[in-house]
């Protein structure tokens, strides 16, 4: 919410604030279900990746500092980066300079089936930032780096604090949040919990012409529903009266709030969550999506 974060966001939050902070550069969300590089079946994200860092290359003065990225975009529709991405786009930055900074507000801690939604592909950012799960509930948030990094910060001099910056209680709580997660494999429950959920998804796109594409990891999964799936127009009044339908029958869903993606439910249930209540809240979707389409 921030200045510099809106600038780094490309979201909606950027309109009405007046001119953006300069310096940053968007490249093309990976999203197999829309993406231009898409097609009969195949995403070619390869080509798409490397498009979008020729036109960061061609608009940059070649001082690039770093690239900002989430595993898996939540807000931005729950898009599971391709197995290959991120190792690419590590060497995408290393040829440039740059460092990788990933944000697992969302995804770390267990979130997708690993501890950190990095670990799929086997690779190490050189910044990682925490929040959300690590405090259980307590604002707190974390910046993790390389011994390397933060001396370099501390030589020139940067300057990071707040009010509230290492406080002992909040720092307490996320030591007991990790120690949680180990005691109980809250890791291997989202792992598992996360398979049957994407399976039963799944289900329901078979059986629901409306859902157009199911998407996700672990216990961070996504729904597209349209119109129609050929043209894939997505179907945001539909998406209204699911969230309604849903809420009436005691299930809260979370769908995504920006321009045009009104029809991406988000579903990231607690880690903790039974097998009862996940499929609790799966029988009572479906009925929402059956009553919301035969109200059409």
């Amino acid at each position: 919410m921030t200045a510099g974060a809106r600038a780094a966001t490309y979201s909606a939050g950027r309109r009405g604030y007046g001119p953006p902070a300069p310096g940053n550069f968007a490249i093309p969300a990976p999203n197999p279900y829309r993406s231009a590089f898409a097609g009969d079946g195949h995403y070619d994200w390869r080509s798409e990746l490397d498009f979008s860092f020729d036109l960061v290359d061609r608009q940059s003065a070649g001082s690039l500092a770093a690239c900002l990225v989430e595993p898996v975009l939540s807000s931005g529709g729950v898009l599971n980066l391709p197995p290959g991405y991120l190792p690419t786009l590590q060497d995408k930055c290393t040829e440039r300079g740059m460092l990788l900074i990933l944000d697992e507000a969302q995804t770390g801690l267990g979130r997708t089936g690993d501890m950190f939604a990095f670990e799929r592909d086997g690779v190490v950012p050189d910044i990682l930032t925490l929040s959300k799960t690590l405090g259980a509930g307590l604002p707190v948030a974390a910046v993790v780096t390389s011994s390397e990094i933060e001396q370099r910060c501390h030589e020139r001099g940067f300057l990071f604090l707040t009010t509230h910056v290492s406080d002992p209680l909040p720092a307490a709580v996320g030591n007991t949040v990790l120690r949680i997660l180990d005691r109980d494999d809250l890791v291997g429950r989202a792992r598992h919990c996360g398979q049957i959920l994407h399976d039963r998804l799944l289900d329901l796109h078979q059986r629901h012409e409306c859902i157009g594409d199911v998407r996700g990891r672990g216990l961070l999964q996504g729904i597209e529903l349209v119109t129609d799936r050929e043209t894939k127009t997505p179907a945001e009044d539909l998406g209204r009266r699911v969230t309604a339908e849903c809420l009436a029958q005691g299930l809260h869903m979370n769908i995504v709030q920006l321009p045009g993606m009104g029809a991406v439910f988000r579903i990231a249930p607690p880690l903790t969550v039974t097998m009862e209540e996940l499929h609790l809240g799966l029988d009572i979707l479906e009925q929402a999506l059956t009553t919301a389409t035969s109200d059409t």
